[in-house]
């Protein structure tokens, strides 16, 4: 898809603009009608209100509309293009092809920085620093491995770990079970769900021996199970725990209040990349929201709100890790793993 195909809308325009998205250089401008004056999507000035945003497909049309040029980003001339962007996908797509990952130094000198440069231009614009984006990447390679090879060392050593002792440091967080349990799916582990009707419709609650594992809506309480039981199909999963009952009242009564906070231990599996966006979301007071890029800044990554988009979607513990209190930059619900609908309900809820 080109340029012209993918900003052709004003909702994909405007998202551009907010995330300032460096490949819409030269796709559109926009004019803000309180200043008189138009830009590129990538201009680093203040965002303005939406509603005085006015777009056009060239700086030729917003000219002849009345607008002057803005002086920071010169939307009237050719887009610069972003070096530093370039250098740092050709750094991630060396990391994911590499049967060793590269050090810090070996991917600063491929891209001519040196390495303290380079790191913070990779985590501006990844999120995470590259030895951490490398780690995914093997742990990544290892989710696949585990299901192919045949044994979990071999997994390990053929997903680029140069020691068993690095990968399983960083496995279970990960994965959420221990490697032979994920290469088994989900084989020996016991989790004991519960399901109840609220506001939202059906809420699944489900935990492990480390704490309270999926918060689920749904309209369906079998397929809610059947989901359950597709990720882990060989785990044993149960029913009618007291513990687990207790806390589906805990749960309940945090969607009835949400100010009361959750006391419940939590096995939160994920990245390293999504574990940090979750505990930031964790941060965000109910009655409050905050942006995709605002909380992509929070955690170190100011570009990162797309990456930040993704890690909401894979939230797998609603309203505990609280992602539905992030928004786009203009107000607008954005997305929810569990459909916009009940994503206003608890916000309006939130806001009581």
């Amino acid at each position: 898809m080109n340029d012209v195909q993918r900003y052709q809308t004003e909702s994909a325009r405007w998202e551009a603009v907010m995330q300032r998205d460096p490949q819409a250089a030269d796709a559109f401008v926009y004019a803000v009608v309180t200043t008189g004056i138009y830009c590129r999507p990538g201009c680093p000035s203040r965002l303005p209100n939406r509603e005085n945003v006015r777009f056009h497909n060239s700086w030729q049309s917003a000219e002849a509309a009345g607008f002057r040029p803005c002086k920071r980003c010169t939307p009237q001339l050719p887009a610069a293009p972003d070096v530093a962007l370039r250098v740092v996908i050709e750094a991630v797509r060396r990391i994911e092809v590499a049967e060793r990952a590269p050090s810090l130094r070996e991917l600063a000198e491929a891209a001519g920085y040196s390495p303290y440069h380079f790191q913070r231009l990779f985590k501006e614009r990844v999120g995470i620093t590259p030895k951490q984006y490398a780690m995914e990447t093997r742990l990544d390679r290892v989710r696949g491995g585990l299901q192919a090879e045949p044994s979990v060392t071999d997994a390990v050593y053929g997903a680029g770990f140069e020691s068993a002792g690095t990968f399983y440091a960083s496995a279970s967080p990960a994965l959420g079970m221990k490697p032979m349990q994920y290469r088994n799916g989900g084989e020996g582990m016991v989790i004991h769900y519960a399901l109840a009707q609220c506001y939202l419709g059906w809420v699944l609650v489900a935990a492990t021996e480390l704490g309270i594992s999926r918060i689920e809506f749904g309209d369906d309480p079998e397929a809610l199970v059947a989901r359950l039981r597709a990720d882990l199909p060989q785990a044993s999963l149960e029913t009618g725990n007291p513990g687990l009952d207790a806390a589906v009242g805990e749960v309940l009564a945090l969607l009835e209040a949400p100010g009361r906070g959750l006391s419940l231990p939590l096995d939160i599996q994920g990245t390293a990349f999504q574990r940090r966006v979750w505990s930031a979301l964790q941060q965000i007071p109910a009655g409050a929201t905050a942006s995709y890029s605002e909380s992509a800044a929070k955690i170190g990554s100011p570009k990162g709100a797309r990456a930040v988009a993704q890690a909401c979607a894979s939230n797998r513990l609603a309203v505990a890790v609280p992602c539905h209190r992030v928004v786009r930059g203009d107000g607008g619900l954005g997305g929810y793993r569990w459909g916009l609908a009940r994503k206003r309900a608890i916000l309006e809820r939130e806001s009581v």
